[in-house]
């Protein structure tokens, strides 16, 4: 770890101009047509025409990425929004049949054979798998999808309410539901509820276009449904949908225990007859909400230093990115939902999104993302950009780890004991009571893609049955039935990145093992993530885990063992 360095260096570049821009098309095709027609006449130059690959994939990832990112921090500039839509519509699409015929020329070389079977197996593998995905009638269906995909931002992060004569972001209103106030919760929750409801319509009508077209991408691609099509395109070659649906069933047998005992407490604290929707993160009278930071400068300040605790390069990770600009914390109007972290492969150096108000919620977000980044780090020396594209299941772990090791020091956070004894206990137990969620929406989209034709009052009827499956019966949702019945619609993963949700619930197992690792021993479970990180995606997911020092493993006998560690650590708390 003391020899680790967060002064990474943008890749120099051997086979475009130092200064190519992404344009055009027009631009681009030359380099792809290069790249095609090259002799490969031994390993070494197969070696080199893989690195140039990786170059130009570098270059226009950036540019994509950055097309991204400038649009979701100002939804309201159309010229943003355009340059975004503009590469999904005119250059994606020209791209996508060079790149499936440099893989075909790859696996087909002679070479092939002579290269470093243990470096380029997983990459190896991916290549083989998107081959067998590719059909060119995909090609602009899939570039319309990633264009409705962004429609949902642009419709959520429109979405505000006025409380007391102020208008906010419903990610700032949110910071109300942890008042002790009972008739502002109730006021701010329905004031978001009826907002919400208003958009009802139009992203019931999006999620639909979005489901069809999705289908029409698998049945093109000879898959009986999208979420079998989707298993296989997110390269989920170390376990399939029945590891997931009992996954499902062990949430269900031992966690949603848990999260109701968690829900029974919370209501006797609060001292209430009935726990309603509006009560769930509140405070009791008396009790003011816990406030980690007050600006989007003092949190990453604050981030930095929590980092530094754990380890000098952990914390220069954050100081480079926010001497780059690589960070846009604050929710405001004006400005899409969630937070992420986004590598940007050329750079190297990624950037962190989200929509800080100021609540506990906004810390552990920006921990997580933090995770995210030091992952990108740690991955950038590797020689080929897909080597880079970890996959998520090991992503999560390393964003969840970091919020439960840097528990230790977030009296950087609350100097008052009491405060730090009371963000720890929540965190902890929204490690829990996250898996229900998890499972929840995991479980609706299996039966969304499965049957794709189904209408809107069915998909309804069906969220509700889910729903009802993992969620404890201590909050009654009375006189809010409607809103319930369109909660899906706040998680934006359904709409922008379909399927991509239980790697949480993997991770968060995955983490949850690495913190009891780390409470053993500090520096060998450091070791252990730095070094599991450091391999990007050079090997299996198995072997990424047994590398961090734990196992890939999500069997009720594995979800029960660490649900019961994490109950007796919130029992010490």
């Amino acid at each position: 770890m003391n020899n680790l360095s967060a002064d990474i260096k943008k890749l120099p570049r051997h086979f475009l101009p130092e200064k190519f821009k992404v344009t055009n098309w027009e631009t681009l095709q030359p380099y792809f047509e290069t790249l095609q027609q090259r002799e490969i006449n031994n390993v070494t130059d197969l070696e080199q025409w893989l690195r140039d690959i990786s170059e130009l994939e570098a270059v226009i990832s950036e540019d994509a990425c950055w097309r991204q990112i400038r649009m979701t921090c100002d939804i309201t500039n159309k010229e943003l929004e355009e340059a975004f839509t503009y590469f999904c519509m005119e250059i994606q699409p020209q791209l996508q049949p060079y790149a499936d015929a440099l893989n075909k020329k790859l696996l087909d070389s002679p070479y092939l054979k002579d290269l470093d079977q243990e470096l380029y197996k997983t990459y190896l593998r991916s290549v083989k798998k998107q081959v067998k995905l590719f059909r060119e009638e995909n090609v602009p269906i899939q570039a319309e999808l990633s264009v409705m995909a962004q429609q949902y931002g642009t419709i959520a992060g429109k979405m505000t309410i006025a409380i007391k004569g102020q208008e906010y972001t419903l990610q700032q209103a949110a910071k109300f539901l942890e008042n002790s106030d009972r008739a502002l919760r109730e006021e701010v929750f329905t004031k978001t509820a009826t907002r919400r409801l208003e958009d009802r319509e139009a992203l019931d009508n999006l999620y639909t276009a979005l489901v069809q077209k999705r289908d029409q991408v698998a049945k093109n691609a000879g898959f009986s449904n999208y979420r079998d099509y989707k298993f296989d395109e997110l390269g989920r070659f170390d376990y399939n949908k029945e590891d997931v649906f009992q996954f499902h069933e062990a949430i269900k047998a031992h966690i949603v225990p848990l999260t109701q005992q968690i829900l029974e407490k919370q209501k006797a604290k609060l001292q209430l007859d009935t726990l309603k929707p509006w009560d769930t993160e509140a405070e009791p009278a008396g009790v003011k909400p816990l406030e980690p930071f007050h600006t989007g400068e003092e949190l990453v300040n604050k981030a930095i230093a929590t980092f530094d605790e754990l380890g000098p390069f952990f914390g220069d990770c954050l100081r480079v990115m926010k001497q780059m600009n690589r960070l846009d914390l604050e929710s405001r109007k004006g400005k899409a939902p969630g937070g992420y972290n986004c590598p940007l492969a050329e750079t190297g150096v990624p950037f962190i999104f989200m929509n800080a108000a100021g609540q506990m919620k906004d810390l552990t977000t920006m921990v997580h993302e933090g995770g995210h980044a030091v992952h990108s780090f740690l991955s950038h020396h590797l020689p080929l950009s897909a080597f880079k594209e970890y996959p998520m299941e090991i992503a999560e772990v390393a964003s969840m780890s970091m919020e439960l090791f840097t528990m230790d020091h977030w009296n950087i956070f609350f100097d008052d004991a009491e405060q730090l004894r009371r963000a720890q206990l929540l965190q902890l137990e929204r490690a829990i009571t996250i898996f229900p969620w998890i499972a929840t929406i995991d479980k609706f989209q299996h039966w969304v893609y499965e049957y794709p034709q189904h209408t809107v009052a069915e998909r309804t009827a069906k969220w509700l049955e889910i729903l009802t499956e993992f969620s404890p019966a201590v909050v009654d949702w009375a006189g809010q039935e409607d809103y319930r019945e369109i909660t899906w619609q706040k998680q934006l993963h359904l709409f922008e990145v379909p399927f991509y949700y239980i790697e949480y619930g993997i991770a968060q197992l995955g983490a949850i093992a690495m913190w009891k690792q780390y409470k053993e021993n500090k520096q060998q479970a450091l070791n252990n993530y730095v070094q599991a990180l450091s391999l990007g995606n050079t090997k299996t997911l198995p072997e990424l885990y047994k590398a961090a020092g734990i196992k890939f493993d999500f069997s009720p006998a594995y979800v029960k063992e660490l649900a019961d560690f994490v109950k007796t650590e919130i029992e010490k708390l």
